[in-house]
């Protein structure tokens, strides 16, 4: 959005050239704009770009507090229009991802070698909070199984989670409030724009690699291998060789037979809720039902006496504080705080990504600096009530979609759902087999392994495959962190790699029009004999004026060798510059020297459409004086005009 004074300064920027041609323009020097405006502007549309406080403008002292509270908790704007018919929708869509969730934040929990408890602690609170400060109606929060498995592989290689149990607990908690001062912190600075900075092709590598990780690492409790037996690394080299290490004498056919069974049951349900919509309820409701029937089936049959694992004892009772198991001083604080922004920023681009997939489902606007806030708040209040990091989930919040949720308020009848099973129905998951939670894993985290849209980033861009790629390789085959930081790497390099090495292109002029396009995307242009027509598509800086100067000066030594139909010699370089959004002092100085190189070969220098802030720019640099005036045009058909009559056609 331009503020009044770029508006006007884009009005003035067009001026008739004389009286004798009032259809002719020229590019006219911007007015002089004030530093403290131009800042604040800048400022503004940087951080404030949606303009936050719009609402809060002419309004009394007493409706301002209001729309305060509002703006923190927006559970008091919608909650004002809430009615009976919406509270259905809620109170089915609750209990349908209640019904998902509990199975899932056990098996979860495992992922995070922590208890089964915290799993279901994280369903509880975490999502009470969010409800009451987040802006989207159809996210579902909780644990959720890549976030699980970073913590997992973080935290254990800084502590053992077998033999030094309490002290991994605490750093859990310690990463988890970390975790949810990075989130709010961002959100309140208004720096959500950071999280853009991993690409979308590397979220979908990292994504699909998690999934095989999480899924290889299910081979334990689906096989019924023994933890002493398998591997605590997490490439897919050593799990495999774990596996297949103990298949003499490690594997438990009862086991096997269990989780096999009941995965083909979850998948079938998976398979009828793909086929019909209206069927969704059944994938949604077939883990629950798999823990009731694998549960009773082991407790009948007293499978636990033939090796078959089980979960055993679930604390019962809602979340302890946790506040004093923090640590806010020694070895473990530098740990907790980098494995917390680690997680922090992966909980919140699945969140965020989760939001914006939905609200542009049913047509409403997230506030993505809000969400941070409120992801944030509920993860610091989570760790100090005995929970780990809780963002939102694809699978609860697609079923939450599915099942006509209408509000927040369906985390709300899902949090009174996970205190009710706490507070009584923990002591019947005692005989809940493992080999049941691990099918329950990898029949959710197939669907994170989305190979149709690694097809279509292959099909768009190469480079983002290769982000995609890196990132996938990078976890399956090395560790999770180190995939992460391919991933990246990768999406910093590409940055880096279009800021450093701008796309430009030749122009011709299209038949019978007076545009003028670039020659590869349009063969039938034309050239004009004795001037080369080029089009910068970036803005230039430092990082790349000199590889622009450059790549001008290569593209005229080609067309000076050019033989055939095109005799006449370069005499005049017209440069499009209405891609070139701004121009620093390295860029005006790449201009200059481009400007006495193209003199000793006698070409002029011509330049067509500078926006507002490089005009300003190449007129106090006198940069615009050096070239003349009269060689700045509004349009390249005008440059081209000034300099047909010129060109000299028998050099």
């Amino acid at each position: 959005m331009d503020s009044p004074t770029h508006k006007e300064t884009e009005r003035n920027q067009i001026t008739p050239l004389d009286d004798e041609a009032p259809n002719a323009y020229k590019v006219a020097i911007p007015p002089k704009q004030n530093l403290f405006k131009e800042f604040k502007y800048t400022v503004k549309e940087t951080f404030f770009a949606d303009d936050p406080l719009r609402s809060f403008k002419d309004q009394t002292k007493s409706r301002k507090f209001i729309l305060c509270i509002e703006a923190i908790f927006p559970i008091f704007s919608w909650g004002r229009g809430y009615n009976l018919k919406k509270f259905r929708g809620d109170i089915i869509a609750g209990l349908t991802i209640a019904s998902l969730c509990i199975p899932q934040d056990i098996g979860y929990s495992k992922l995070a070698h922590l208890a089964p408890q915290y799993g279901l602690y994280s369903s509880f609170v975490p999502p009470l909070i969010y409800a009451f400060m987040g802006s989207s109606r159809d996210i579902a929060i909780g644990p959720v199984a890549v976030v699980s498995l970073l913590m997992g592989t973080l935290l254990s290689n800084e502590i053992d989670p077998v033999t030094h149990k309490e002290e991994y607990q605490r750093l859990a908690f310690t990463a988890t409030f970390f975790a949810g001062i990075t989130q709010a912190t961002l959100g309140i600075f208004r720096l959500g724009f950071l999280i853009d900075f991993l690409s979308h092709a590397a979220i979908v590598g990292f994504m699909g690699g998690a999934a095989i990780t999480i899924g290889l690492q299910q081979l334990k409790g689906f096989l019924g291998i023994k933890t002493k037996m398998f591997t605590t690394k997490t490439d897919i080299v050593s799990v495999l060789h774990s596996v297949f290490a103990s298949a003499k004498h490690g594997w438990n056919w009862h086991t096997i037979l269990i989780g096999a069974s009941f995965l083909c049951f979850l998948l079938l349900a998976k398979f009828i809720g793909k086929k019909n919509n209206k069927f969704f309820w059944v994938p949604a409701i077939a883990p629950l039902i798999s823990v009731v029937l694998s549960t009773f089936f082991v407790f009948l049959t007293r499978a636990d006496k033939q090796g078959v694992e089980i979960v055993n004892h679930i604390e019962k009772g809602i979340n302890p504080s946790s506040v004093h198991d923090i640590y806010f001083s020694g070895e473990y604080l530098g740990k907790g705080f980098k494995i917390g922004v680690t997680a922090g920023m992966i909980a919140l681009t699945e969140a965020i990504a989760i939001g914006r997939t939905f609200a542009s489902m049913k047509d409403y606007q997230l506030d993505g600096n809000r969400e941070m806030v409120a992801l944030g708040t509920m993860n610091v209040v989570g760790s100090m009530t005995s929970c780990y990091v809780a963002t939102g989930s694809f699978s609860r919040s697609a079923v939450n979609y599915m099942a006509g949720c209408q509000t927040a308020v369906s985390n709300i009848v899902m949090s009174v759902v996970v205190f009710l099973t706490l507070q009584f129905l923990t002591p019947l998951f005692k005989y809940t087999p493992n080999a049941i939670l691990a099918a329950i894993i990898i029949s959710a985290v197939i669907s994170l392994i989305d190979y149709q849209a690694a097809i279509l980033i292959w099909k768009i861009d190469k480079f983002d495959f290769i982000a995609c790629m890196g990132a996938f390789f990078g976890v399956v085959f090395v560790s999770v962190e180190i995939g992460l930081l391919i991933a990246v790497s990768i999406s910093f390099a590409k940055i880096l790699l279009q800021v450093t090495r701008p796309r430009t292109a030749i122009l011709g002029k299209i038949p019978r029009t007076t545009v003028y396009r670039n020659i590869q995307q349009y063969p039938e242009a034309s050239r004009i004999p004795g001037v080369m027509i080029v089009r910068v598509d970036s803005a230039i800086y430092f990082s790349n004026s000199n590889y622009v100067k450059e790549r001008i000066l290569r593209w005229l030594t080609d067309e000076e060798t050019v033989k055939g139909d095109y005799h006449t010699r370069i005499q005049f370089l017209i440069v499009e510059m209405s891609p070139v959004t701004d121009i620093d002092t390295s860029g005006i100085q790449a201009f200059e020297e481009l400007h006495r190189s193209l003199e000793k070969r006698s070409v002029q220098l011509v330049l067509a459409n500078p926006g507002s802030a490089v005009t300003d720019k190449l007129y106090t640099s006198n940069f615009a004086n050096i070239i003349g005036q009269d060689k700045i045009f509004l349009t390249v058909a005008e440059a081209v005009a000034y300099c047909s009559p010129k060109l000299d056609v028998n050099p």
